[in-house]
């Protein structure tokens, strides 16, 4: 029986690398899209004999310069849709490989623009991690190097929290890790015994 396959996403600052966390401490495999690319871009990795053609600056001896790639693409927007057309094959694939290896009867998938690429439809259902914007901003705000304007930029990115809510088949407000643990704890005991 193949594993049961949870979308995890949530908006910048809302909680989503904890509770991905607290999953995989409780035994669950949890893949990550945002280090599915730091492999594909690191040493050895995919994307860069992938970039080399379109992004020639952003690659030096193998690796891809996600500095490079930012300061490209701020000069010019266009070049995202040709990124993420030489990218979103390369981490489909190496999402497709971590299913095809997990041994286990519940994954994770935390994947931060799940909705707005449509890839909830790849999963079984979808946890939504969330938080009042008030706590959403003072969170984000807090990151070294962060400032308003780029905060600004990575939600006119985002879904809208509440088109999230909307279509999210679980939600999670992440106001305590106490409370969010109890949660992902409950949640995973809910799915096993629907799923089992």
């Amino acid at each position: 029986m193949s594993a049961f396959r949870l979308g995890l996403t949530g908006s910048i600052g809302m909680g989503k690398s904890t509770t991905a966390a607290m999953f995989a401490a409780e035994g669950v495999p949890v893949w990550d899209a945002d280090a599915a690319v730091h492999r594909l871009y690191g040493a050895g990795g995919a994307a860069a004999a992938a970039l080399t053609a379109q992004f020639p600056s952003a690659v030096t001896d193998g690796i891809v310069s996600r500095e490079t790639l930012k300061r490209l693409l701020a000069q010019d927007p266009a070049l995202l849709p040709v990124l993420e057309s030489l990218v979103h094959p390369l981490v489909a694939a190496d999402r497709a490989a971590f299913l095809a290896a997990a041994d286990a009867d519940l994954v994770v998938l935390d994947i931060p623009l799940l909705f707005e690429k449509g890839t909830e439809g790849e999963c079984d259902a979808t946890l939504l991690v969330t938080a009042p914007s008030a706590v959403q901003r003072a969170r984000v705000l807090a990151r070294p190097g962060m400032t308003e304007e780029q905060f600004t930029l990575i939600l006119s990115r985002q879904m809208p929290d509440a088109e999230k809510r909307r279509r999210a088949t679980h939600i999670v407000e992440t106001l305590s890790q106490d409370s969010t643990r109890a949660y992902v704890q409950a949640l995973i005991a809910h799915l096993r015994s629907r799923h089992a």
